[in-house]
């Protein structure tokens, strides 16, 4: 069975269709609170969670701590530790972009009109149509803010999709069991083994920038790989031994890591 993400538009029926084919496939769903789980598991602190909601970060947000940038290494981390099992089905969270390079990912977009969903919400909430038509537009705003924060692109480019569903034509059981006999097919094949081991690499290297991150430490000029066999190769220029030492502690301190190759250089002076 392959990955298979699946992003939607607000009020959309793309967590029930979600549902539906994780059934249909015997798969794992990967939701919003199933990725939290995850990221427990891999020890991040719960204070940190909430950076898995699709929202670009505020001005303050910004401004304090630069956590923005440890929340995106963190869902990155928790993404692609999740897809390193080659099957599972993943909702949201950027996930579409995340997997855009594996050929073995299925990624599917659900979409309706926003006066459908206003006029779903309104019945479903007992809403004003004006009101559930404003709170629309709203989540569509937060979530393509969110995506163009985290991605620098817009969530609706088909580029990102093999396949668009229209939920306000077709049912959602109807939606759900096209995407399930999709994934049984031939054209879809499931991920090798260097595919997984590419994300297990990828999954631990943003770990370790949520890490310096979270140590304050922030430097520009720094890139870490991490090879299959345990060792992380850091290349970059800082501009301190201080640093310099603080980075390779904190690299030094992740379980996963056996042996580091410290190629960092001091431009002292340098402002990065």
């Amino acid at each position: 069975m392959p990955l298979i993400t699946i992003s939607q538009d607000f009020g959309s029926e793309g967590y029930a269709i979600a549902k539906q084919v994780a059934e249909s496939l015997e798969l794992d769903l990967y939701d919003d609170e199933r990725l939290k789980e995850e990221a427990l598991k891999e020890g991040i602190r719960p204070d940190y969670l909430k950076g898995l909601e699709e929202k670009a970060p505020g001005f303050f947000d910004r401004l304090m701590g630069r956590k923005p940038d440890i929340y995106l290494d963190i869902l990155k981390s928790v993404v692609y530790h999740i897809s390193r099992s080659g099957d599972g089905i993943v909702v949201g969270h950027g996930s579409q972009m995340l997997l855009k390079d594996f050929n073995c990912a299925l990624h599917i977009r659900i979409y309706e009109s926003i006066q459908k969903r206003a006029e779903t919400l309104a019945q479903q909430e007992n809403l004003a149509y004006e009101a559930a038509e404003k709170v629309i537009r709203k989540r569509d705003e937060e979530y393509k803010g969110f995506f163009k924060y985290a991605f620098q692109m817009d969530p609706n480019n088909p580029e990102l999709y093999d396949l668009f569903l229209n939920t306000g034509k077709i049912s959602a059981e109807t939606a759900a069991r096209y995407i399930a006999d999709l994934a049984r097919s031939d054209d879809i094949k499931a991920c090798s083994l260097a595919v997984l081991e590419s994300m297990d690499r990828m999954s631990l290297e943003r770990k370790i920038h949520a890490a310096l991150s979270e140590h304050g430490i922030f430097p520009k000029m720094i890139s870490v790989e991490v090879s299959g066999t345990g060792t992380a190769c850091i290349y970059g220029v800082t501009s301190s031994e201080s640093e310099k030492d603080r980075i390779v502690d904190v690299v030094t301190n992740m379980k996963e890591i056996d042996r580091i190759e410290n190629n960092i250089v001091v431009a002292k002076g340098m402002y990065i």
